[in-house]
């Protein structure tokens, strides 16, 4: 009897292994190359492969041009359909991703909640935010208003407890740029609600920490220079508080965030979430270069994150 070591199936499993339970990253990475190179029909197995190489730092640019060269397998699942139109809002391809997302139907699944919704927003709001930089409010409302309601392609609809600080506050700077005080006054008052209180955001339900920048960039819209400035150290407070916590996750946890393939370090998780949140507190306050020192953190941390990349773009 013969070994068989051109077994597709076989070299993926020993990926997992490899990777999940003996901290063996690189092994794992060459072995689940060779397991798609062997079966490149595997849709599945393209999926592990870019969730392999979005956990060990590959650039962003790196993932999308494998995607695209087994296009028709990527567009044979909705994850990875998302994480190509992620690829493009991370990249500032916000038409592509719009495109993308209006020609398919997603539907959901659990773990994946939130996950399309996020991507619809964001290439509006990041293009809308652009539009009031150079002064087209009208534009910048258009966009912004599309997200009022989310069409029945994405599968989801909009939670009723939707925090949209950042929506609210840039509604807010266009109708300001308009003339339109009593508006803007009411989105800027909008996008000083919810929880301001930041904490580790697991679900994707979760307050996320990019919410209280908004509220405080809106308090200081408001002229409520004292309150802007609660928030920006609240999140600058937390963060270095819980930096080097020992995090782990409740074992009966669902709809996580990311697909649960390839095992999760919690506690670099929760120094990316730290430095993130310190980072964006920094940005609040106006030091750029205490921004810049946290956001680069994060980024080396995770070259994938894309709410630090925007942030990055910003300064």
């Amino acid at each position: 009897m013969h070994i068989n070591a051109r077994f597709p199936s076989v070299l993926r499993n020993l990926a997992l292994a490899y990777y999940n339970k003996f901290d063996r990253k690189q092994e794992a990475r060459k072995l689940l190359e060779e397991a798609f190179r062997l079966d490149n029909t595997n849709a599945r197995m393209l999926m592990e492969l870019d969730q392999l190489y979005k956990k060990t730092g590959t650039e962003p640019a790196v993932r999308l041009e494998l995607l695209e060269k087994h296009l028709s397998l990527a567009e044979q699942r909705d994850d990875l359909c998302i994480e190509r139109i992620t690829l493009y809002n991370q990249i500032g391809e916000y038409g592509k991703a719009m495109t993308l997302i209006g020609s398919r139907q997603f539907h959901p699944w659990e773990g994946g909640e939130g996950k399309i919704t996020k991507q619809y927003v964001l290439c509006r709001v990041e293009p809308a935010r652009q539009a009031i930089k150079n002064g087209d409010f009208e534009r910048a409302l258009t966009l912004l208003h599309e997200t009022d309601h989310y069409p029945h392609n994405l599968g989801e609809g909009k939670l009723t407890n939707a925090e949209e600080n950042d929506i609210d506050y840039f509604k807010g700077l266009a109708y300001r740029g308009l003339g339109d005080e009593a508006n803007a006054v009411l989105h800027f008052r909008k996008a000083t609600t919810g929880s301001s209180e930041p904490q580790q955001a697991f679900y994707y339900n979760d307050q996320q920490p990019g919410n209280i920048f908004y509220q405080g960039l809106a308090w200081e819209a408001l002229g409520e220079s004292d309150k802007a400035k609660s928030r920006f150290n609240k999140l600058i407070d937390h963060g270095k508080k819980h930096l080097f916590d020992d995090c782990k996750i409740d074992y009966f946890a669902v709809s996580l965030p990311d697909l649960a393939i390839w095992d999760d370090d919690l506690n670099i998780r929760n120094q990316i979430h730290c430095n993130y949140v310190i980072g964006l507190g920094m940005l609040g306050l106006g030091n750029r270069t205490e921004a810049q020192k946290y956001l680069s953190k994060v980024k080396e941390l995770d070259v994938n994150h894309l709410d630090n990349q925007l942030m990055l773009n910003i300064i």
